[in-house]
């Protein structure tokens, strides 16, 4: 394999969190950090400089010694919010280890996520308060609870008292906050896995894992001023790619008030940058074209980007200029998504790159903190989820014919393990140390990844072929009116010695009903069939089923599997 160098961008090194936000806001005192809307029906922002954020974390920090955090398992759970992240860092830059919780997670499962991870606190939002008063006091070993924003948390500190008093030692002369190291290379953070397939588990991350992984990916893409944080900061997505990311090159994150405002947010904070998951790509190229099409401009916008497409190989790009109206929905500067947690389909890329939006598809997964690889500004591969970042090696095992075999990884940034599972542990990391993701997929000669499919999704029929279902849905997701789909082996009825591939969907009502279908059900398997025309005959689709609610998902809207009724009548 002979894979090409090319020259890495200038990025921000640095060892641990607390070093990261002190040289911030050294480098950038004055630069807004964190934007956010107090009150989302309401125009004005708070802007919080580096040098403030900085305050704020080293009083939270001091004032979370002084309660004994230091080298303790604390969770936290709660919504994307200054409080959280100001609250991550001071946890993190003290030493202790952090243990982030889905805000949405059932009080049961909440539970039984603090009792594993053996944590003796829980700093939380008020909004999470009845699911707390739940199992207070059921929690073996839990003796501290945080309150994160307003009041109205019972027997719980508010977090402003807490940096109040960390504020007033600190000018006291308490200098704790700075006295100790942070060994980089303990255990820092256990995070629990989504879980699309079934429980997760605790991922155990090191502080260099984060930092390595984040900075080896910032030689590989150049983060511009300003973007938007639409991703829960409990995953690593989140936690690592936007808050680590931006905070160690510098720049500007707003904060999202929540899914319904973030349309009206794109065009208002003007994003030169946003990191998405594939989900929030779909809607958003929906949107394009959906205006496109009810202004009778569908056909002139594709006209449109053949012929830019034409003068760009000849050295000529107009995408900013001949699309500036399209890109004024986008907030009028966007020139750069991220786009990673799930396949996202080449239409979508397309169109992107087609108005003049540079569109990164990376491949990352929590145990590798996340970034495994990823496109780079200048340089993108059709299909590709981009190299793997520096001083990863990723591994093919087990190819097939056409190359493709599970993916494996080893660097700097992949986990130690899972928090007291042994078992599972040695279940994913082999002889050589390298971790197997689960994912399936191939490397080409010049080192380029491509995911192919889950192993836990693939479908593996009588003859031996294995169908991965992720390469049908992208071609069925492309049919007009397909708002999700999901393809699996159907289950149950007369299907013993039969095997059923099955694409179910979710319908977008608004668009069939804006191109007049009468059957929905008629009309996907007419455009099933011919999906079914362009694929082998061993990946055909060979019944449609209808939905009338979206998929269940989890909080970082990967639609979880397990939850779906694969039973056929």
């Amino acid at each position: 394999m002979a894979r090409k160098n090319y020259p890495l961008y200038e990025t921000t090194e640095f060892d641990d969190f607390r070093v990261m936000v002190e040289n911030a806001a050294q480098r950038f005192p004055e630069r807004t950090a964190i934007a956010y809307k107090a009150d989302p029906r309401d125009k004005s922002v708070v802007d919080v400089t580096y040098s403030q954020l900085r305050d704020r974390v080293r009083d939270l920090g001091t004032g979370l010694i002084g309660l004994g955090f230091r080298d303790r398992h604390i969770a936290l759970a709660g919504e994307n919010s200054y409080d959280w992240i100001c609250s991550y860092l001071a946890l993190m830059s003290i030493g202790s280890v952090v243990v982030p919780i889905d805000n949405d997670m059932p009080a049961e499962d909440m539970a039984d996520i603090l009792r594993t991870a053996e944590c003796v606190g829980l700093l939380h939002g008020a909004s999470i308060e009845p699911k707390v008063s739940s199992f207070r006091g059921q929690v073996p070993g839990m003796d501290s609870w945080l309150c994160l924003g307003s009041p109205g948390c019972e027997e719980a500190i508010a977090l402003e008292e807490i940096a109040v008093s960390g504020r007033e030692a600190f000018l006291g002369g308490d200098t704790s906050y700075y006295d100790t190291p942070i060994d980089p290379d303990r255990l820092a953070t256990i995070v629990f896995t989504s879980g699309t397939t079934g429980k997760g588990k605790g991922v155990m991350l090191s502080q260099r894992n984060i930092a390595l992984d984040m900075t080896n990916g910032m030689y590989y893409f150049a983060i511009t001023p300003r973007t938007i944080c639409t991703l829960p900061l409990h995953h690593t997505f989140g936690s690592t790619v936007i808050l680590v990311g931006h905070i160690s090159q510098g720049s500007t994150i707003y904060l999202s008030s929540g899914l319904r405002y973030i349309g009206a947010e794109i065009k208002e904070q003007q994003p030169s940058h946003l990191v998405l998951v594939p989900l929030f790509l779909e809607k958003l190229h929906s949107r394009i074209w959906t205006s496109a099409e009810e202004q009778g401009k569908a056909s002139l916008l594709r006209t449109m980007m053949k012929a830019s497409n034409l003068l760009r190989k000849v050295g000529i790009d107009l995408r900013r200029t001949l699309f500036k109206s399209v890109l004024a929905q986008l907030g009028g500067k966007l020139e750069m998504v991220i786009s990673g947690g799930a396949a996202l389909r080449q239409d979508i890329i397309d169109t992107f790159d087609g108005i003049g939006v540079t569109l990164l598809n990376g491949y990352g997964i929590t145990e590798c903190a996340p970034l495994v690889s990823c496109n780079r500004n200048k340089l993108q591969k059709r299909g590709s989820v981009g190299f793997p970042i520096k001083d990863e090696i990723v591994r093919i095992v087990d190819p097939d014919e056409n190359g493709e075999g599970e993916i494996c990884v080893k660097g700097p940034n992949v986990m130690s393990g899972y928090y007291k599972d042994p078992e599972a542990t040695a279940a994913v990391f082999d002889a050589d140390g390298f971790f197997h993701t689960g994912d399936y997929g191939k490397l080409d000669e010049e080192g380029w990844l491509y995911i192919t499919g889950r192993l836990k999704n693939l479908i593996i029929l009588s003859n031996g072929k294995n169908v991965y279902p992720e390469e049908i849905e992208n071609e069925i997701a492309q049919i007009p009116g397909v708002e999700e789909v999901v393809v699996y082996a159907g289950e149950g009825g007369n299907l013993k010695n039969k095997e059923l591939i099955v694409a179910e969907i979710y319908p977008n009502a608004d668009k069939i009903h804006s191109i007049g279908v009468e059957d929905p059900l008629a009309y996907f398997n007419a455009e099933v069939k011919k999906v079914n025309a362009r694929m082998v005959s061993y990946k055909t689709v060979n019944h449609v089923k209808l939905r009338a609610e979206e998929f269940p998902k989890n909080t970082t809207r990967k639609i979880q599997r397990f939850h779906i009724d694969k039973h056929i009548d």
